[in-house]
């Protein structure tokens, strides 16, 4: 299914061809305004859009899923959900929060769907790293990726989407559908957890 779907956004976005121009009306009139959502079909929709944010939604998703392969499978059916959709968008203009919100969900699934999978399944040994990942991968950065894996899923969500994403808590609250109080309570629940946890982990010998 995931492959079918691919395909076809691929089809409709042209992937690995970068930003697109925008198609030509569908009845054969002028140029469709790219600036201006409200006239675009949902080819174009996806075009323009795809070119615009499809490595930073990777970026997202790979954020949450530790894999750019599955973070590529995630953003692609965000794409393809949202091909669906158009038609059906009251709000054009934030077609970019509902590609965020897709992502995240879809995220979220192959999380839930991983858990499951690895439920009473043993660990295997972890591959050991060569040179060139070793001097990339630094401890500190390890550390501050094994305390976020310990946060509660909202809190971890709303971290990723302020410090990795860049997005402000207006953008926050619209991509996880909670309130903007809501995301300043779990921003610092987060952050405060996160501060603990690395504390512990400084002080283990």
């Amino acid at each position: 299914m995931l492959t079918t779907r691919r395909a076809v956004a691929d089809r409709q976005v042209g992937r690995g061809a970068g930003p697109a121009r925008p198609a030509r009306g569908a009845g054969g009139g002028g140029a469709v305004d790219p600036d201006d959502p409200r006239g675009w079909d949902a080819d174009t929709a996806v075009t323009v859009l795809y070119g615009t944010h499809w490595r930073r939604l990777v970026a997202l998703a790979a954020q949450f899923t530790g894999e750019t392969s599955t973070a590529e499978e995630v953003v692609q059916e965000a794409f393809v959900a949202l091909h669906r959709r158009w038609r059906r968008l009251d709000d054009r203009a934030s077609a970019p929060a509902y590609l965020r919100q897709a992502v995240v969900n879809g995220a979220r699934d192959v999380l839930r769907h991983r858990a499951v999978a690895d439920r009473g399944r043993p660990l295997p040994d972890p591959a050991p790293e060569g040179p060139e990942e070793r001097a990339v991968r630094s401890a500190e950065h390890r550390s501050v990726l094994a305390a976020l894996d310990g946060l509660p899923a909202r809190q971890r969500e709303v971290l990723v989407l302020r410090y990795s994403a860049d997005l402000s808590e207006q953008d926050i609250a619209e991509t996880l559908g909670i309130s903007r109080g809501a995301v300043k309570t779990h921003a610092h629940r987060g952050l405060a957890a996160l501060r603990a946890g690395l504390s512990r982990q400084e002080g283990t010998p």
